[in-house]
């Protein structure tokens, strides 16, 4: 069974860098397109930001364009998240997900998503 863990999460002042690495346990992690959502308390989750299974495509949600950057090193079975300039309005929990499809993961559908690690709250103070 594949797991996912996250890793990274804590609280910074605006303007702060944090990295979330996913782990990716059970099955190859380049056998999946990876995803980064965000949900904030009262709010839908909403995908961030997308890599392809090879790593090769990446896809961000205008939000975060210009300040995260999502990479994956496949050897390690490990998928990370650059957020820089972080603005108060990131704070949210952040997961990481396994789509096992090759098109369709850049529409960061959570439904398309099929594994998914249980989160690391981020929190940006202004």
């Amino acid at each position: 069974q594949v797991q996912l863990v996250e890793s990274g999460g804590g609280s910074v002042q605006a303007g702060g860098s944090l990295r979330l690495s996913c782990i990716v346990s059970g099955e190859a992690s380049s056998r999946y397109s990876m995803g980064w959502f965000r949900q904030a308390p009262g709010k839908d989750r909403e995908g961030v930001a997308g890599i392809s299974s090879t790593g090769h495509h990446t896809y961000y949600d205008d939000s975060v364009k210009g300040r995260f950057t999502t990479s994956r090193d496949n050897a390690q079975n490990t998928v990370y998240l650059q957020m820089d300039s972080l603005k108060p309005e990131d704070t949210a929990v952040y997961y990481c997900a396994a789509n096992p499809k090759i098109r369709g993961w850049e529409d960061l559908l959570p439904a398309s998503y099929i594994y998914w690690g249980q989160g690391t709250q981020v929190t940006v103070s202004s």
